[in-house]
């Protein structure tokens, strides 16, 4: 339980930098600039070169325990669609934006 909290919670943080980026992109109310630069530091900081390695080993360890019997197929395929969701993030909030207006 404790890990699919951890996971619907890394998914949330994911959902929320990318669309406080999409807004930050807008014009921004005065002082908003050291907000913007936090949210722009997390973002890259979880697409960044450390994460995607980070994610690669991770889906290749995930994926090594499932096929070895070590790890149930449904936990594996939730760090495999979490993975998913975290570095296309960007795209679907790009699609529900497109799709309202």
């Amino acid at each position: 339980m404790k890990k699919l909290i951890s996971q619907v919670l890394l998914a949330t943080t994911a959902f929320a930098v990318t669309a406080g980026h999409a807004a930050a992109q807008a014009a921004g109310p005065a002082g908003s600039s050291p907000i913007t630069g936090a949210v722009g530091w997390i973002r890259d900081t979880l697409l960044g070169q450390l994460a995607t390695m980070v994610a690669v080993i991770a889906v290749a360890v995930v994926g090594f325990m499932m096929l070895t019997g070590r790890m149930n197929w449904r936990y594996g395929a939730t760090v495999i669609i979490g993975v998913f969701i975290l570095f296309g993030a960007a795209t679907i909030v790009a699609g529900i934006q497109g799709t309202v207006g």
